[in-house]
């Protein structure tokens, strides 16, 4: 028989001392099991010793988290949590280097535990590690061990960042702006003030007073890869953090400073791989770039703005002024407005009498504006011969530059997200945005160009204007899916995706619609679905074999703890356990946490999710709950939750799991898979079929002949 809920068998260590296994009760207090375990290695004052894990994080057991062990876990008999932080409070003050070395290098790993940092804390150690700090005595390993356990204590909220006197601070930024640090401390003092940055307003003030633009550049070009993302990490804190036109400014000096092109040929392209948190921050600092447009896009034209009236005409005299540049001085008013209303017609205005009216709209406001004026003076001859090639048109086929490019901003600013919150997980940032500065109005000039080539090619009038803006809004989508890597690229790709391109890609999607819509195909569909649906969860499994890596998401910061799962190759076993950043697959038996697949009772997803509920619901988090799910394991209580570093990822794990439970794939990821083996397997299946019509009704089976003796027979053809 199992054994009882209740009851879990474990290993109990202790140095010098024959380990002891003993059965657990769940329901014991933990006081009294303490007791136990003292008596029988004959040790007195039971109260001052504590369990903790022997492998992984070593983390003191509490009741709150004793429902945690699991049958087969190895815990240590270690002194309890208050008497180790009275040991290392005395440590870190001593006067021998070696102790206070040794002290706080264990300091800064029991900080990592909850209840050895209240402990510590509730001891006004804290007030030790500010010393350490603001007197400057100690460099070096010291510092450093000081720094990492400071950064573990605060990640508990226990203490207030505003808290931090200004000499404290200022020692850290100092660390940030000498050049003679040691790169460890410089790492260390970035992620502090990184994490101070988001808590308020006057903290924010401080770093961005005292660490420079410049400075964080400077560290943004070394080597060293972790200094860098560090460097990177803090940059986008104060981006975040700052306001409207702060960050306008921030985002003009930087631009000013070429961060794009550096970016693009140091970090995008340098030998080493992208990480995750890296490729995360481009993502971020891409949308925080393109969210600079979005006042811009929400503002309508103001009819009585001089400089916008002025910015209007300047399209108008770019195009015309060498038609009417003698003669314009003559005209009456009368002419000279009937002349003016004619060139805006010509431009493509709907309201040619008053083209304001067609800046009025917002989204996309004043954005069309500023990218048709940067169109015309940025490449004034592709303007003028677009204008002038559709001026000589038949009226009903000319291309309307004005109408086009409102509507082309709009597309642009939906298809890149203008104006949405930045994801905490996406990772999803364009390398050609940071090879090229006015990204968005040098790709309005090459899509513009795009809508008059791709109108000319579907000989398109007035009446197919939305079909023609649908068929670019499509080339442009299924050209940024091949990720170019320069706007060059991806203007020489969206241009050989002409629309003769697009419909052949449509009728193929289309037939391949029509020819799974025949009874007899669809009966085959049904018969092949069991026999791929096992292949799916085949492939879904092996998946979770191979494993993830994941990251533990806290409410101040994205950048936390690294985690890997994978399932064991019998499918018996979830393993599970923290790995340092740069591991990509580590061996399953360095993966010390386990769950028995048998334990497993349901999978949540998305708010249904305890670590999603202790979450605000504002749009930040939207991202986070998509990602979401927990594994509910022994007692529903106990849950190992997840936030998956992609949808595909989400999909995969959620299939696995619920194979696993013995429950349908429910991801559109799986409808997808087999809708795509589906179709592969039925185009073999009727390769020989080739534009023969399949009838929806079978053939009439004929009638039985009225008699058999049609055999043949051999013994004839022998002779």
């Amino acid at each position: 028989m199992p054994p009882p809920k209740d009851v879990v068998k474990i290993a109990i260590q202790m140095v010098g001392a024959i380990p002891q296994l003993i059965e657990l009760q769940q329901t014991k207090p933990l006081a009294s099991v303490l007791k136990d375990v003292c008596d029988a290695w004959s040790l007195p004052n039971a109260e001052r010793y504590a369990l903790q894990y022997a492998d992984g994080r070593q983390i003191y057991i509490t009741e709150s988290n004793r429902r945690d062990i699991k049958n087969g876990s190895i815990l240590r008999l270690t002194t309890s949590p208050d008497q180790e932080a009275e040991r290392l409070y005395i440590g870190i003050q001593s006067k021998n280097v070696d102790v206070k070395t040794d002290s706080l290098k264990k300091l800064a790993s029991l900080s990592q535990d909850v209840t050895f940092a209240q402990e510590f804390i509730s001891r006004n150690g804290l007030k030790q590690i500010y010393s350490i700090v603001e007197e400057g005595n100690d460099t070096g390993e010291i510092l450093a061990h000081t720094l990492k356990a400071f950064t573990e204590l605060m990640e508990h909220d226990f203490v207030s960042w505003e808290n931090l006197s200004a000499v404290f601070i200022k020692k850290i930024v100092s660390y940030v702006n000498m050049n003679t640090v040691d790169a460890s401390i410089q790492q260390l003092s970035l992620s502090v003030l990184e994490n101070m940055v988001p808590t308020s307003r006057p903290l924010f003030e401080l770093v961005k007073k005292e660490v420079t633009l410049d400075r964080l550049l400077t560290h943004l070009q070394v080597t060293n890869a972790q200094l860098q993302l560090k460097a990177m990490a803090l940059l986008i804190a104060l981006l975040l953090s700052a306001s409207d036109t702060e960050r306008q400014d921030m985002m003009d000096y930087l631009r000013e400073k070429n961060i794009r092109q550096f970016i693009h040929k140091n970090i995008i392209h340098s030998s080493e791989p992208l990480g995750d948190e890296m490729a995360h921050y481009l993502y971020v600092l891409q949308s925080v770039s393109l969210n600079l447009c979005e006042h811009r896009m929400k503002t309508s034209m103001d009819p009585y703005s001089q400089e916008q009236r002025d910015l209007l005409q300047s399209l108008r005299q770019t195009a015309f002024e060498s038609e009417n540049e003698a003669p314009a001085g003559n005209f009456s008013t009368e002419r000279r407005r009937s002349l003016c209303a004619k060139e805006f017609r010509k431009l493509g205005f709907m309201n040619n009498s008053n083209p304001a009216e067609d800046l009025r709209r917002a989204p996309p406001g004043l954005l069309a504006l500023d990218n048709m004026v940067y169109f015309s003076r940025n490449t004034p001859n592709a303007y003028s011969r677009f204008v002038l090639e559709n001026s000589s048109r038949e009226d009903k086929h000319e291309c309307p530059f004005a109408r086009s490019s409102i509507q082309l901003t709009l597309i642009l600013c939906e298809i890149l997200h203008v104006g949405e919150p930045c994801s905490e997980t996406a990772q999803a940032f364009y390398p050609m945005f940071f090879g090229q500065d006015h990204f968005f109005e040098e790709l309005f000039c090459i899509c513009i160009q795009l809508v008059n080539k791709t109108w000319k090619e579907m000989r398109a009038t007035q009446e197919d204007f939305d079909k023609v803006m649908q068929v670019v809004r499509e080339q442009i989508t299924r050209t940024l899916a091949l990720k170019p890597t320069s706007l060059e690229l991806f203007k020489t790709r969206v241009n050989t995706m002409n629309y003769s391109e697009i419909l052949k890609l449509r009728q193929t999607e289309r037939l391949h619609q029509e020819e799974t819509l025949a009874v007899p195909v669809l009966e085959l569909r049904e018969k092949l679905k069991p026999e791929l649906m096992e292949l799916i969860q085949q492939q879904r499994l092996l998946h979770l074999c191979e494993g993830t890596l994941f990251r533990k998401i806290s409410s101040r910061r994205r950048q936390d703890k690294l985690w890997y799962c994978r399932l064991s190759p019998n499918h018996k076993v979830l393993h599970y356990g923290d790995v340092e950043e740069g591991v990509q697959s580590p061996p399953i038996e360095s993966l010390l946490e386990k769950i028995p697949v048998a334990d497993m009772k349901m999978l949540l997803v998305g708010k249904e999710c305890p670590h999603t509920k202790e979450k605000s619901s504002g749009k930040q988090n939207k991202d986070v709950l998509e990602l979401a799910f927990s594994i509910v394991h022994d007692v529903e209580e106990y849950c190992l939750n997840f936030i998956a570093p992609t949808r595909y990822e989400f999909c995969l794990w959620t299939d696995g799991l619920n194979v696993l439970l013995g429950k349908e794939m429910t991801s559109e990821r799986t409808q997808t898979d087999l809708d795509v083996l589906l179709s592969m397997e039925l185009k073999l299946r009727l390769l020989d079929l080739e534009n023969i019509s399949i009838p929806d009704n079978p053939p009439p089976i004929p009638k039985p002949p009225s008699n058999l003796n049609f055999c043949y027979d051999f013994s004839h053809a022998e002779q």
